[in-house]
């Protein structure tokens, strides 16, 4: 298990309240294609066709992409800042999204998001508010994460009405559909994600 960050803004649009009320992140680049499986000599050349980046820009763009797409793993966490706030979620696989593939739009790469929490950046440990802090497009945290509860860098409470109020709201009918998930997700041969799916309903019944 891994923790990275992304930007709310890939195209200098803020893109919050699309990726909370939608379940994903995506890092924007239109215009170079479906990114799954491709070498980073491939990835290179499209890049280099699309836009125009000096070659440190281009290393730079190279790497966060990378993470993107092949670093970051079904499983992973992501933290997104919001603000005073930042939002923890769950990473699902990348995938591409072609009607999304537009100068206007750009977010046709992506991948899904479970969202666990909001918390105020002032109750996570200095470590985390550092790597917060970096203005990298993409990043994975370098430090230590506890191996069975990401929240556990958290200082206090931050079950306040103004976070109560801050809450990500979703309809009873994801909810029941998204719990029925994870219940089914309980009772899974795989270990890492029976623990993940009691996270996360433990993070639901604490709220």
């Amino acid at each position: 298990m891994n923790l990275f960050k992304i930007g709310s803004k890939p195209l200098g649009i803020e893109l919050m309240a699309a990726f909370l009320e939608d379940n994903y992140v995506s890092i924007g680049y239109p215009g170079i294609g479906d990114l799954e499986n491709i070498s980073i000599e491939e990835l290179r050349e499209r890049l280099l066709r699309t836009y125009q980046y000096s070659e440190l820009e281009l290393t730079e763009h190279l790497q966060a992409i990378h993470l993107f797409v092949n670093t970051m793993q079904d499983g992973d966490y992501v933290l997104v800042c919001d603000g005073d706030w930042v939002h923890l979620g769950d990473l699902g696989d990348y995938f591409y999204n072609e009607l999304y593939d537009t100068p206007d739009n750009g977010t046709c790469h992506r991948r899904g998001v479970t969202w666990l929490n909001s918390l105020p950046i002032i109750d996570l440990n200095a470590e985390v508010k550092e790597f917060l802090s970096d203005s990298g497009l993409a990043e994975q945290y370098k430090g230590p994460i506890p191996s069975a509860r990401v929240d556990l860098w958290i200082k206090g409470s931050y079950a306040s009405e103004q976070a109560v109020n801050h809450q990500v709201l979703v309809d009873d009918e994801t909810l029941s559909i998204a719990l029925g998930i994870l219940k089914k997700a309980l009772v899974s041969e795989d270990v890492e994600r029976q623990e993940r799916a009691a996270i996360a309903i433990l993070q639901y019944a604490k709220q």
